[in-house]
């Protein structure tokens, strides 16, 4: 295959040797056009003039003197003969008469019309254009009129300025050469160090970045393919964090739950412990299906499964949703003040809304103070309604709020059991939303609490 220089540079040279081409058919046709046709006019005008002058009858002694005085003064030779035939001896060179007036050159010139011939002269060594204008009477050829002129060669009228020409057009091809090659050197350096550093990434190095030095189609090239390197670094970033986060957690539950299933197996668990030991299980085990649960969220989300948009009552799905979470909540002793419009309706799906809810209750659960306050509430607002939660927790930092929906994020890095989940709840809760042409919007402030307002659609019949 070959490379992309190479192509340019074929190209350029065919740009250039369709202009060499062009430049000399340019060339011939203002010679012929200009030059050959213009010594043509000039020479038939002669032979007119000379024509008008003949009265008639035989070709008299005096009209030929007079023809031959006229090349004293003419850039043209002009001959008057008797007899066609008489022109090889008038002319400086060899003439075919046969080649020259043939029977149709000689009917053309019985009836009045003038003959134009251009052929090669090897004794000149050039084309010699004649023009023969005929002498007539009552239907009789008495003589011609024969103007010649040898052209000069295109050489030989450019060979003044041949030089300058040469110099001039060499300077041209170098300075369009150097160009050719500062553009290419613009265009492929960059896309080589693009080459380079996509085979870098390929490797798995994804910190690689190329320098834009540019704002043309090539910077924008470069600035699109650093994002698409920042947009891997980070995936690949998530990835990690999603391995350490599924690690982490699914080795202590199933440290847990093996450890104690031999002991178990071995009758080493007291009979009084066995009781808390079953509870603990069972905890782990939970902990492992909620992992297990939220991935296979993340994944269908992802696969853009239809969605059953109908009516649902909102007041419905949060006395449900809160009956669900109501377990969690009581361990620590929160309360919900529930203020929602029950002639709400939205246009939702009721597995995904359940779904959003829980989690974004569960997390203001997981971070609120024991014997706190939840508030949920809504309002209604065109062809939308707004469902507004507010806890009374530790609030987030303004660096975390526009991170907390990305997938596995954690504004606490450590990951302690005690202090966070998988980073997944909030992720789901926001995929969810935007699947249902909803948006969701947080405000928090540290140490005061945290407000998360789920803008969705609701049903264009509720308004009637």
């Amino acid at each position: 295959m070959k490379k992309l220089s190479v192509k340019i540079w074929m190209l350029l040279l065919l740009f250039i040797a369709i202009t060499v081409v062009f430049l000399v058919i340019f060339t011939n046709f203002l010679y012929e056009e200009l030059y050959v046709e213009d010594t043509e006019i000039s020479m038939t005008k002669v032979a007119e003039n000379l024509q008008s002058t003949y009265k008639g009858g035989a070709v008299t002694n005096e009209f030929i003197k007079q023809t031959e005085d006229f090349n004293r003064f003419s850039d043209v030779e002009v001959f008057t003969v008797r007899n066609p035939r008489e022109l090889s001896a008038c002319l400086p060179f060899d003439i075919d008469y046969e080649t020259l007036i043939g029977p149709e050159e000689r009917a053309e010139l019985i009836s009045g019309e003038a003959v134009i011939k251009r052929g090669y002269e090897r004794r000149f060594n050039r084309e010699v254009v004649s023009v023969i204008y005929p002498l007539v009477d009552e239907n009789r050829l008495e003589g011609i009129i024969y103007v010649y002129v040898p052209l000069t060669k295109m050489t030989e009228m450019a060979s003044k300025d041949v030089i300058f020409l040469l110099i001039t057009v060499s300077l041209l091809l170098l300075i369009m050469a150097w160009i050719s090659l500062k553009t290419l050197q613009k265009v492929l350096v960059p896309l080589d160090k693009l080459k380079v550093a996509a085979n870098e990434m390929a490797s798995g190095k994804y910190e690689t970045r190329v320098e834009v030095k540019s704002s043309d189609e090539i910077g924008e090239l470069a600035k699109t393919f650093n994002q698409m390197a920042t947009s891997i670094q980070q995936e690949d970033e998530k990835k990690r964090d999603f391995l350490s986060i599924v690690s982490h957690e699914l080795r202590t539950p199933i440290s847990y739950i093996k450890g104690y299933g031999e002991a178990f197996e071995q009758e080493l668990v007291p009979e009084e412990k066995k009781k808390e030991v079953y509870a603990l299980i069972v905890q782990e085990a939970n902990r492992m299906q909620k992992l297990t649960n939220d991935l296979l969220t993340v994944a269908r989300s992802e696969q853009n499964h239809d969605i059953d948009m109908s009516p649902l009552v909102l007041s419905e799905v949060v006395r449900e949703v809160l009956q669900l979470v109501k377990s969690l909540a009581d361990k620590k002793q929160i309360r919900f003040t529930v203020t929602i419009d029950e002639e709400t309706i939205l246009k939702a799906d009721e597995q995904m809304t359940k779904q959003i809810l829980i989690n974004i209750l569960e997390n203001a659960i997981h971070y609120s103070p024991i014997s706190s306050t939840i508030t949920i509430e809504n309002e209604i607002a065109k062809n939308e309604t707004t469902i507004h939660i507010k806890d009374e927790g530790c609030g987030i930092a303004p660096e975390h709020l526009a991170h907390i929906t990305e997938r596995f994020y954690r504004v606490n890095k450590a990951r302690s059991r005690a202090d966070g989940g998988t980073g997944l709840g909030l992720s789901i809760a926001s995929q969810l939303i935007e699947m249902q042409k909803g948006r969701l919007v947080f405000t928090s402030e540290v140490e005061k609490g945290t407000a998360v307002y789920i803008i969705l659609p609701i049903w264009e019949d509720s308004f009637l």
